[in-house]
């Protein structure tokens, strides 16, 4: 058959589609026109998550550019590999190598642990997946709310700290010193949003029915064509102005309904794609432990950060779909990697 590119997002999609109607890895090789090796091979990976990589020959440094790189560490704490080696003019060296240099003269903060899905979180999980796995992801619209804060979130900062040194001490004013609530979504490789809840407003299923009308709605939405509003797929996750009965008969009357609201599982932020865009907007706004003065600086950041993520890294998002859902199924509802 010949060697041919890797399989493209329709083509993934397909794969998921013809596996859930039941079809073997080798009838979807030829219905694919693809190599069956090139089947299972994304089959296998998609149930089994990244592999570890190889471990390869670190690149040498001398003894110069070592003690260069430990003043460095004790200078900027918290900072990040790229940015204590760039601060010392040394190029060319992998994030892998750079880690394991700075892991003999220092430590990074890791993250908490989620927290444990019990019986029937992992069974609705489970269920979610087989309900969607013929779905055309790429009409899926992906919302969510994030917070910003001006001092960023508890244990946020992160970066190699020097042995026998310690980390500056961040302002942190009371609730972060204020916030900024944010609304955004993802579709294909589109960014919708994003948007700023006016300050001060808590959303309950009135305020949250209204912001929608006056963003979403009114901005976005009734600029789409009449076929793109009758195949689109709205989802939200499970918070209560989102679940409400007023806030879905308020979806239903604009059309967004039945099979066009699609159903959530209960604790699966790790499933939505829209999570990972906030991953990557908050590294930007807070890196190097950056911190505001002024809830318009934090929200002129967030604009700024969601501006320069483009259409290609949204796609890679929602394109995830599929690995995920065979992902949870995998691990029988457990959590996925993000």
């Amino acid at each position: 058959m010949g060697q041919k590119k890797d399989l493209t997002g329709s083509e993934k999609s397909k794969i998921v589609r013809y596996l859930a109607e039941g079809c073997s890895s080798l009838k979807i090789a030829k219905l694919l026109k693809r190599d069956h090796r090139t089947i299972k091979r994304f089959i296998q990976n998609s149930q089994q998550g990244r592999k570890k990589r190889v471990e390869k020959p670190r690149r040498k440094i001398t003894a110069h550019e070592l003690r260069k790189v430990k003043r460095a560490a004790a200078k900027m704490p918290l900072a990040t590999s790229l940015a204590i080696f760039q601060s010392c003019n040394i190029t060319g060296v992998p994030k892998s190598t750079r880690c394991a240099i700075l892991r003999d003269m220092a430590k990074v903060r890791k993250a908490e642990r989620r927290p444990p899905l019990n019986k029937t979180h992992k069974l609705k999980r489970q269920d979610w997946p087989k309900k969607y796995l013929k779905t055309d992801f790429s009409k899926v619209l992906w919302t969510d709310e994030m917070r910003v804060s001006l001092d960023g979130p508890d244990g946020w900062p992160r970066g190699w700290i020097g042995k026998g040194q310690r980390a500056s001490v961040p302002l942190r004013r009371q609730q972060g010193g204020g916030g900024v609530l944010v609304w955004a979504g993802i579709i294909k490789d589109e960014l919708v949003g994003p948007f700023r809840v006016e300050d001060g407003v808590k959303l309950n299923s009135q305020s949250y029915c209204q912001f929608l009308e006056d963003t979403f709605f009114k901005q976005w939405y009734r600029k789409k064509s009449a076929s793109f509003k009758k195949n689109m797929i709205f989802m939200q996750d499970n918070a209560p102005s989102h679940a409400s009965k007023y806030s879905t008969a308020w979806l239903a009357r604009k059309g967004i309904k039945e099979e066009k609201l699609m159903t959530w599982p209960p604790c699966s932020p790790d499933l939505n794609p829209i999570e990972n865009l906030w991953s990557i907007i908050k590294c930007e706004i807070y890196k190097e432990g950056k911190q505001y003065t002024s809830l318009n600086s934090v929200w002129e950041a967030v604009v700024a950060a969601a501006r320069n993520v483009d259409g290609e890294q949204i796609k890679t998002l929602t394109e995830s779909m599929d690995g995920r859902l065979l992902s949870v199924l995998a691990k029988k509802g457990g959590y996925i990697g993000r």
